[in-house]
């Protein structure tokens, strides 16, 4: 029934963080006309957290090296936070260059299942829910 997921990130400098996507974080992207690009995602997972009030959506990306990735982002000169550690994991924030930022994060917690077969297996106790990042 499902196929896939389409992500929107609305920014105030959508040219910028296109570029940024592209070229710093080299997802792969098509022109879908008129320089819209689409770009392409890892496998992706979704977990619905309680709210006391309405509802929101957040991205987040997932990284197997956190240290490593960090290290590549800012290598490129990308403004990326100190790393956090947290019960499910090790987060850093990223800047894209409209001034939003994305989590970046190496998860602790199981992953989902077409995930987990490319992953040595999680540490820590598996959890039914966690508090938002």
């Amino acid at each position: 029934m499902i196929s896939g997921a389409h992500v929107i990130l609305t920014s105030t400098d959508a040219e910028k963080d296109r570029a940024f996507l592209r070229s710093v974080l080299d997802l792969p992207w098509v022109d879908a006309g008129d320089g819209w690009l689409i770009f392409a995602l890892p496998p992706a997972e979704v977990a619905v957290h309680p709210a006391e009030s309405g509802g929101a959506a957040e991205l987040y990306l997932l990284t197997t090296d956190l240290a490593a990735a960090r290290a590549r982002l800012k290598a490129r000169k990308v403004p990326v936070s100190d790393p956090e550690e947290r019960a499910w994991g090790r987060l850093v924030t990223i800047t894209l260059p409209s001034g939003a930022t994305l989590g970046l994060y190496e998860p602790r917690h199981p992953l989902a299942p077409h995930r987990a077969k490319s992953r040595a297996p999680t540490t820590g106790p598996a959890r039914r829910s966690r508090p938002a990042p």
